[in-house]
């Protein structure tokens, strides 16, 4: 049996436990009289109360009720907003039929089927002047090879390889660009985006224009983006404006033996009986900028994607809004280089910007948080 012997009557336990509890306040005061453990004490509590989550927590109940009226103004606003945007897509149709003349006339240009005039033609780049000297220095001693040059220089129809160029000038393209694609893409011949019509859903169209060629009998491929220009009804507050939800390809009617988005494989099969081995030949997915035209669609039962199909989708989306607000607006521009040179600088001064806040942060940590910018 235990020995559970006592002082004065008071059991041991009871008096192991009460030495215990003398101790633990001793250590206790001993912590609170510490300077360093105080303060970081003090910074948590800090923290945690300065977090705006728990800081609507602990207002009244009469506030929080004005906090939600705030909200369902909010959401009004939002609507309203969504609006504004759908009168954007109305002038973005409507300007787009002022350009299409112009673009019209770009692809008479790129195919040759029209000669620009010298009025057309007539261009003042920035080192105009510099060249106007240095031609007057050389002019003399160089005219006769310039004659003789200019009557064996060849002059090819239009501008050659006009889109293919800008595919390959432009990452974002030439990442989906295959080998095998290269020479179709060589009879592309224009570009165009087509808007919704008034009262129809948002949406604009991919129009890819091409020759008579040896690879498929379309003389146009479409791609047609759906958007949507209001606010989500279980988060009403995300709503930045108009979204891409879907996307449409076409079929593509490839001549045989032309389709670079399939290849054919062999694989051997074995006879579970006999032991003899037959080879037979397979169509599989084959990586090609042609698949463009045949898009993951978006999950419209209510079931989730998966992460890379969710990646693809975004991808593709991305694509679409850029052949809309850049590519089409200005090739020539992405033709050239020059389109593609002020979005590298644009890149460059937004990173220099970064680097000026962050060595901001290290010596006003105080104002950096009040200039906090929306993203």
């Amino acid at each position: 049996m235990a020995d559970n012997s006592s002082s004065d009557g008071v059991p041991s336990d009871s008096l192991e436990a009460a030495k215990n509890a003398s101790n633990k306040e001793k250590l206790t005061d001993q912590v609170m009289q510490n300077p360093q453990v105080l303060a970081a004490l003090q910074e948590r509590l800090e923290n945690v109360s300065h977090t705006p989550s728990s800081y609507i927590e602990t207002l009244p109940k009469a506030v929080k009720r004005r906090i939600n009226a705030l909200k369902q103004l909010q959401v009004k606003c939002a609507h309203i907003e969504a609006k504004f945007y759908e009168e954007v897509h109305d002038l973005e149709r409507k300007y787009a039929a002022l350009y299409q003349p112009l673009f019209d006339k770009r692809r008479e240009f790129i195919t040759g089927d029209v000669e620009p005039t010298d009025a057309e033609s007539e261009w003042h780049s920035e080192n105009e002047e510099e060249d106007k000297l240095a031609g007057d220095v050389k002019n003399k001693v160089v005219i006769a090879e310039k004659e003789a040059a200019t009557a064996e220089e060849p002059n090819p129809k239009g501008i050659p390889e006009f889109w293919f160029t800008i595919f390959r000038n432009v990452d974002m393209l030439s990442e989906l660009v295959q080998e095998y694609d290269e020479p179709i893409l060589k009879h592309l011949q224009d570009i165009k985006v087509k808007f919704s019509d008034p009262g129809q859903p948002m949406s604009f169209v991919l129009e890819f224009h091409f020759e008579p060629n040896d690879y498929f009998t379309n003389s146009v491929l479409t791609k047609t983006y759906k958007m949507k220009s209001e606010p989500d009804k279980a988060d009403p507050f995300s709503f930045e404006g108009p979204e891409i939800v879907d996307c449409d390809g076409c079929t593509i009617d490839w001549k045989k033996g032309k389709n670079v988005t399939v290849k054919t494989i062999k694989k051997k099969q074995k006879h579970k009986g006999r032991g003899t081995v037959r080879t037979i030949t397979k169509q599989v997915p084959n990586d090609s900028f042609f698949n463009f035209f045949s898009p993951l669609k978006a999950s419209g039962d209510g079931e989730s994607l998966d992460e890379d199909s969710e990646f693809t989708l975004a991808s593709d989306f991305e694509i679409g809004h850029f052949f809309r607000e850049r590519i089409v607006p200005r090739a020539v521009l992405y033709f050239t280089g020059e389109a593609i040179e002020d979005d590298d600088n644009f890149e460059e001064g937004e990173e220099g910007e970064e680097e000026d806040l962050e060595g901001d942060e290290e010596g006003e940590e105080d104002e950096d948080a009040e200039i906090n910018p929306k993203v």
